[in-house]
Parts: C-alpha cells; structure tokens; sequence
C-alpha cells in the first residue's frame, strides 16, 4: 500500500478524498462535488508518476458545473502499492470505480492516464467522451529506463519498472483498441517542445472514429503550463459534445 500522509496542495476549494475498493486495490479520489445538478461527471487519470493532486486547478474550475473525480491510479499517491502494474491493470481498476460512481462520465488523461483511458473507453463503460493530454499512437521505440530517484516519492518505483517497458514495447494491439473507441475524442498536443513525437499524436486522431486535435505549444505539461488555454480547449470541447448528447 501507498504510504498514508501524502498530502495533496490546496489551491481553494476543498476536496474530498474518497476510498473505493476495485478488484482487492483501494484506490483514492479526490471528488469535488458541484454545488447544483449536473449533466454528467469528469473523471481525470494523471501521467506516471503523478497523483490526483496534480489535478487540481483543473479539477477546480470543472467543478463549476461537473462532479469531478481525481484518481490516484494504483502505485501511486494514497492509493494502493500492490506491487504489480501494467496498463491493463490500471484499466481495471478504473472500470471497477467507473461503476461505482454511478453517473454519465466523460474522461480526461495525461500521458499514462490517457493509454488507460483508451483502454476503459474501448469497452464502453459508459463513457461519453475522451480527452487525451499529450498521448499519441504508441509504438516500440528505443527503451531506455530513468534512474530511480534518490528522494522519497508519491509513487511505487517497480510500478515505473514494470509499465515502462510496455511503453517501450508495446503490444500490437493499441490501432484496434483505437479504433473501438466509439465515442468522440479530442486529443491535445503539447507541440514540439514535447518529448512525445506528435506526429504520433495525429496518428492517434486518425486511427479513433471521431477525434480532433489542437495543439498548445508548451511541452508534455500542458494542463500544468498552460493551464487556461488546456481548459478552453477542454470546455469547447465536452460543453459542445454535452449539448449534442440524446
């Protein structure tokens, strides 16, 4: 299990971290809950090595009109360290809290969060609509394993062990999960500066039935860089998709 007292930054509103308990891994969430009704919730997944709390400028202005759910994917932050990862098990872990939660839900991720989003989206579940932070059409590329970092982290270190290589070396299926996608999907680039080929990033809108892009030149780090064009780009994209929704 993750250790306990991780704190997440507080910039305004507070948030709730709920626990949810998905295939014997607890996972925490960060929830803000939207003071009137609401059409439809957000669900948001961070990169490697990020916990909710990376969400929270976004989350907070989401918020406004959504219930939004932060989540510490599994090795990561409050939530559970079992000690074994791979995208597929990340996915399942975000299914079992996507049936928990209970409302129409749209999902966003970054990086990491985005290969599992497009995983859980595949199959369904309920989702209305995809947003995809700096994620392209991976394919195998040179591997090369980061250091592990001498000071202490908000995640499991086997977890980066043990998912790298899938990214590195991934499996020949990612175009067909792609194109099983059957809802709209916007994806964001972070432009040249970023270290993901975004010639890659197009490939991606090109394989899903529905996908758009737009670009904000500012690197892998678009949402925490450039925080108000990422959310226009966001807003546009689901208040447009909300209001064609049966």
């Amino acid at each position: 299990m993750g250790p306990r007292g991780v704190g997440w930054a507080q910039t305004g509103v507070m948030a709730e971290v709920q626990r949810f308990e998905v295939g014997g891994v607890s996972l925490a969430v960060r929830v803000w809950t939207c003071s009137h009704p609401v059409q439809r919730g957000v669900v948001l997944l961070p990169g490697t090595g990020l916990t909710a709390g990376d969400w929270d400028v976004v989350a907070q202005d989401l918020s406004q009109d959504r219930n939004v759910y932060a989540v510490d994917l599994r090795g990561h932050g409050e939530s559970d360290w079992p000690g074994t990862y791979s995208i597929e098990l990340m996915a399942s872990d975000v299914e079992g809290l996507l049936s928990q939660l209970g409302e129409e839900l749209d999902l966003l991720g970054h990086s990491l969060g985005g290969l599992v989003a497009c995983r859980v989206a595949a199959r369904g579940n309920g989702i209305r609509n995809v947003v995809l932070e700096d994620v392209g059409l991976i394919r195998p590329r040179r591997p090369l394993m980061p250091s592990r970092p001498r000071t202490e982290l908000p995640f499991d270190w086997s977890m980066v062990e043990q998912v790298r290589p899938e990214i590195d070396a991934p499996t020949p299926d990612w175009a067909d999960v792609l194109r099983r996608i059957a809802v709209p999907v916007l994806a964001i680039g972070g432009g040249p500066r970023s270290f993901v080929p975004q010639e890659w990033v197009a490939d991606l809108v090109r394989t899903v039935p529905s996908g758009s892009l737009t670009t904000i030149d500012t690197g892998h780090e678009i949402h925490a860089t450039r925080p108000t064009e990422f959310l226009a780009a966001v807003r546009r994209f689901l208040d447009v998709s909300g209001s064609q929704a049966p």
